[in-house]
C-alpha cells in the first residue's frame, strides 16, 4: 500500500465483533428492506439513486409539509440536479421541533468551556424557545430578516452560534458560518461576498488562555467599501462571552435580541415552510489560497443527506452523546454538531476552547466526564496528542493499557486530512484500547460532509477511509479516465447526490470548471487523490494538486509526508515544492520534532524514511526542522506560507493562520546546504 496504509493481504488491524454492527442504524435499515450486506446496499443505491434517497428520507425522518413529485429530477444535467422536487419542508422542522415535541427534556448540549468550568445542560424543549424567541427578533425590526436573506455567524462553538443559525433557518433565511477565530481581513471578505444583512458575534473569548478579541473583524464587516455591501450596527447581534471587547454603538446584544423575541414569538408557530430547493446555508471553504468559494446547500437535500452522515456514518441514536469538538465555520461542525445532531435526537458536548488547556489530555478528560458514546477529532488534533501523551501507535495490538476513551464509547471519528499510520495506531491502540473502529472520513465542504467513510461493520486496516457511502457512487480513476485499482487515482463521483453542492454563490462557471470539466461533465471531479485496494478499502493519497514533478515523475507531497512521519523522531510534517535546476522541481520537506529527540534527529530520520518509503527520487533538497507548522483555524497545514517563505516570495494573506510566528526563521537561506536559521533549526540537505 505505501506510505500511510498497511500492506494488502496483511491481518486486518479490528475486525468488529457482531454486537459492534448487528444494532446499528445502518443494519436496521438494511434488515427493513431485505439487503443482507454493505456490497448489496451500495449496488442497490448506485442502480437507483431516488429509491435509496426517498427511503433514507424517510428512515431519518425529513418532514415534508407539501410531498414532493420526484425524489431526483435529473433534467438539468448531472452538475444541476434537484432533490425532492416539489416538496416543501424546514430542516428545523424535520430535526429540532420534531424532537422536541418527542422528547422535550432530552440534553441536545452540554455546555463546556476553556475555564473548566461547565456550562450547563440545555434540553430540546429549551432549545426550541430560544431558537423561536430568536427567530421571532429576526424578523422584526431593527433586523428585518426576510427569507432568502444572508445571516452571518461568526462566534465560537456556543451555544448562541447554534441558536443564531437555527433561528435563521426558521424563518428561511440563509447562513454562512464563519470560523470566528479568523483574522479581521477573512471574516470581512466572507461577510461581504455573501451580502449578509445581519451578524452575529461575540464580544470576545478565550481561547489557548488569552483573550481572543472580534472587534476589529466587527468593524471590518461594518466598514463602507469593498465587495458586497456592509451590515449596519443595528443588525449587528452582540453575545456576551468573554467580555473583551466593547459593544458597538447601537448593535443590540444577544440577551435584548432574545428577550424581545420571546415576547414576540407568542404561540410559537411553526418553522417556515419552503421549496425544497431553497437554499439553507452557504458555506465558505477555508480560503488558504486565491478568493474562498460560497458552497451553496438546499433545505429538502441537507435535510437527507445531514440525517444520513449522523445517522449511518457515526451511528448517533437518541440518549447518546457525541463530543466532536469542530468548530461550526467548518462543515463537520455543521454536520455532527448541529443539523446531523439534531437530526437524530442525540446530544453534543459544546465546547468552547482549545482542547490542550491545560493539558494535552483534555480532550480524554472531556469525553469521559460527559460520557461520550461517539469521540471526533482530526489528524492534526491526534498528531498533536501523540507528540506531547505517548504510548500506544506501535503497531503491536491492543491498547496495552487503559484506553483513553470512555467505557462506553463506541467509536472514534476523525477527518480534515490524511492521517499518517503512527498517529492512526496511536488513535486506534492508546486511545480506543483497539477494541472500537477508528472511523476515519473524507469529503469537503462542496459534498456537504463524507463521500468515503468507514461504515459498521467494517473489518479496517491502518489509515483506511472505509469505502464510498452508499448512494455515492464514487470511483477511482487514472489520467486516462480509466478506473484505477491498486493505484492511486482520482476521486470522482458518477452522479449527483443530495449532499453535493447547489453551486457556488454567485460563480456558475466557476463551478462547472472546477467540479465538472475534468471528465466530461458528468462526473464530479473531487481534487483528491486516493487508492483503492483490491480488497475493497480505500485510502486518501493527498490533493491532487499537491504533486511535484521531479525529473518527469510525479510524487504525491502527501505521500513524502507520510514517509517522513512514520519515523518516531518526527511528530508532523510538510513537504512543498521547490524549483530545482536539475530535476525541474524537488522537495523540501518540514519536520516537528518528537518530544525529546536531539537536535537533527527529525531531520535525518524523515530523509532516511522518505528515500526508503517513497524512493529516492523523491529525495528532499532540504529538510528543515521547525518547532511548529503553520495552521488555519480550522487545523490545516498551510503549505503555500511554507513555500513562500522558503523562496522569499510574498506569503499573501495570513489572517487565517492560528499560529504566524511558526513562519518565524524560515527564508530562502535554508535552501543552501547544511544551513541554520534562528528558531527554524537544523537543517540537513538531500543528496
Amino acid at each position: 500500500m505505501g506510505a500511510g496504509g498497511a500492506a494488502e493481504g496483511a491481518p486486518y488491524d479490528f475486525v468488529p465483533r457482531p454486537e459492534q454492527y448487528e444494532g446499528s442504524n445502518l443494519h436496521a435499515f438494511m434488515r427493513a428492506r431485505g439487503i443482507g450486506s454493505l456490497g448489496e446496499l451500495r449496488a442497490r443505491a448506485a442502480a437507483d439513486p431516488a429509491w435509496y434517497w426517498g427511503a433514507v428520507a424517510d428512515d431519518v425522518g425529513v418532514a415534508w409539509s407539501r410531498p414532493y413529485d420526484a425524489v431526483l429530477d435529473a433534467r438539468g444535467g448531472a452538475p444541476w440536479p434537484r432533490w425532492f422536487a416539489g416538496g416543501a419542508t424546514n430542516i428545523v422542522t424535520s430535526s429540532l421541533d420534531r424532537h422536541a415535541a418527542e422528547s422535550p427534556g432530552a440534553p441536545a448540549y452540554r455546555l463546556e468551556s476553556e475555564e473548566g468550568g461547565a456550562g450547563g445542560v440545555v434540553t430540546y424543549g429549551g432549545l426550541k424557545e430560544e431558537v423561536d424567541a430568536v427567530a421571532a427578533a429576526l424578523s422584526a425590526p431593527p433586523l428585518s430578516v426576510k427569507g432568502g436573506d444572508m445571516v452571518a455567524v461568526c462566534m465560537p462553538a456556543v451555544k448562541e452560534a447554534v441558536v443564531a443559525i437555527l433561528a435563521a433557518a426558521r424563518i428561511g433565511a440563509v447562513q454562512t458560518a464563519v470560523f470566528s477565530g479568523y483574522g479581521p481581513g477573512a471574516v470581512g471578505q466572507r461577510v461581504r461576498a455573501c451580502g449578509a444583512r445581519a451578524l452575529f458575534v461575540s464580544d470576545g473569548y478565550r481561547r489557548g488562555g488569552r483573550d481572543v478579541s472580534q472587534a476589529a473583524a466587527v468593524r471590518r464587516c461594518s466598514a463602507a467599501g469593498g465587495e458586497g455591501g456592509t451590515v449596519p450596527p443595528e443588525r449587528i447581534v452582540v453575545a456576551g462571552r468573554g467580555g473583551v471587547d466593547r459593544r458597538p454603538a447601537g448593535s443590540p446584544s444577544y440577551a435584548e435580541v432574545a428577550g424581545a423575541g420571546r415576547d414576540l414569538a407568542g404561540g410559537g408557530e411553526g418553522a417556515v415552510q419552503v421549496d425544497s430547493s431553497h437554499p439553507l446555508f452557504a458555506l465558505y471553504t477555508s480560503g488558504t489560497t486565491g478568493r474562498p468559494k460560497g458552497a451553496v446547500h438546499t433545505h429538502g437535500a441537507f435535510s437527507a443527506f445531514a440525517g444520513h452522515q449522523a445517522a449511518y456514518l457515526l451511528d448517533l441514536r437518541a440518549g447518546e452523546t457525541l463530543f466532536w469538538p469542530a468548530d461550526i465555520g467548518w462543515i463537520t461542525g455543521l454536520v455532527w454538531n448541529v443539523y446531523g445532531l439534531l437530526m437524530t435526537g442525540a446530544c453534543a458536548v459544546l465546547y468552547d476552547g482549545a482542547i490542550d488547556r491545560p493539558g494535552p489530555g483534555r480532550f480524554w478528560e472531556i469525553a469521559r466526564r460527559h460520557g461520550a458514546t461517539v469521540l471526533g477529532t482530526s489528524p492534526t488534533a491526534v498528531r498533536m496528542m501523540r507528540a506531547r501523551m505517548g504510548g500506544g501507535g506501535g503497531g503491536g495490538g491492543g491498547g496495552g493499557g487503559e484506553p483513553l476513551a470512555p467505557p462506553g464509547a463506541r467509536m472514534i471519528a476523525t477527518t480534515g486530512e490524511p492521517i499518517d499510520e503512527a498517529s492512526w495506531r496511536w488513535l486506534f491502540e492508546r486511545g480506543g484500547g483497539g477494541r472500537i473502529p477508528v472511523a476515519n472520513l473524507a469529503g469537503g465542504t462542496e459534498a456537504g460532509g463524507a463521500l468515503l467513510s468507514v461504515l459498521p461493520g467494517m473489518p479496517l486496516r491502518a489509515c483506511t477511509v472505509g469505502a464510498p457511502c452508499p448512494g455515492v457512487d464514487a470511483d477511482s480513476l487514472g489520467e486516462d479516465g480509466r478506473p484505477a485499482t491498486g493505484r492511486r487515482g482520482y476521486l470522482v463521483v458518477r452522479g449527483p447526490w443530495p449532499g453535493m453542492t447547489a453551486g457556488l454563490l454567485g460563480d456558475r462557471e466557476g463551478y462547472l470548471e472546477a467540479y465538472w470539466s475534468r471528465f466530461g461533465g458528468s462526473v464530479w471531479f473531487h481534487g483528491d487523490y486516493v487508492e483503492r485496494a483490491a480488497d475493497g478499502l480505500w485510502y486518501m493519497r493527498g490533493r491532487a494538486d499537491d504533486v511535484v514533478n521531479i525529473a518527469g515523475h510525479r510524487v504525491g507531497t502527501a505521500e513524502v509526508e507520510q514517509a517522513a512521519a512514520s519515523h518516531p523522531a518526527v511528530a508532523e510534517a510538510a513537504a512543498v515544492a521547490v524549483p530545482d535546476a536539475l530535476r525541474g522541481e524537488a522537495v523540501a520537506v518540514f519536520v516537528v520534532p518528537s518530544g525529546g529527540m536531539a537536535a537533527g534527529a527529525a531531520g535525518a530520520g524523515a530523509a532516511e524514511r522518505i528515500a526508503e518509503m517513497v524512493g529516492r527520487i523523491a529525495a528532499p533538497r532540504a529538510v528543515v526542522e521547525v518547532p511548529a507548522l503553520p495552521r488555519t483555524h480550522t487545523g490545516k497545514t498551510v503549505r503555500r506560507a511554507l513555500r513562500a517563505r522558503l523562496l522569499g516570495e510574498d506569503a499573501g494573506d495570513l489572517s487565517t493562520l492560528e499560529n504566524p510566528e511558526a513562519l518565524e526563521g524560515i527564508g530562502p537561506s535554508l535552501l543552501g546546504r547544511g544551513r541554520r536559521a534562528g528558531r527554524a533549526g537544523p537543517v540537513r540537505s538531500g543528496p
